[in-house]
């Protein structure tokens, strides 16, 4: 599993620069930059979730730029793999207790959480 996680997190990162390399080339960037600031928000509100952390300012809508969005990349994956370096086998069955932005309370294995967060940036890749 730890391998899986890491190719696709290897994968978002690349992707994820592609992106961001042709928006910078766009003449009208402003819809894609508001769903790549939300798809790099939600990987740093995820990735205190499955510490355990609070998500500390954390708004899932920020008002980013695409200049500083290939620091966020390589962030959010540098965190991420040094996150799944640490998990052993039986850890991806774990459930994650978070609260969502509201308020209000959630469990979910950490497997399918790993999976969501992959997926939802595909997505808004996508729409980008």
């Amino acid at each position: 599993m730890k391998a899986y996680f890491t190719r696709l997190f290897n994968y978002d990162r690349y992707a994820n620069l592609l992106i961001v390399s042709a928006i910078q080339q766009t003449k009208e960037p402003e819809k894609a930059e508001q769903l790549m600031a939300h798809m790099l928000a939600a990987q740093q509100i995820w990735m205190n979730r499955c510490k355990g952390e609070p998500a500390i300012g954390s708004t899932l809508w920020p008002d980013w730029k695409a200049d500083t969005f290939e620091e966020m990349i390589n962030d959010n994956h540098r965190k991420w793999v040094v996150f799944l370096e640490k998990l052993n086998n039986s850890d991806f069955e774990r459930l994650i207790s978070y609260k969502s932005l509201r308020g209000d309370g959630f469990k979910n294995k950490l497997i399918d959480i790993l999976g969501h967060v992959i997926n939802h940036g595909t997505h808004h890749r996508a729409q980008a």
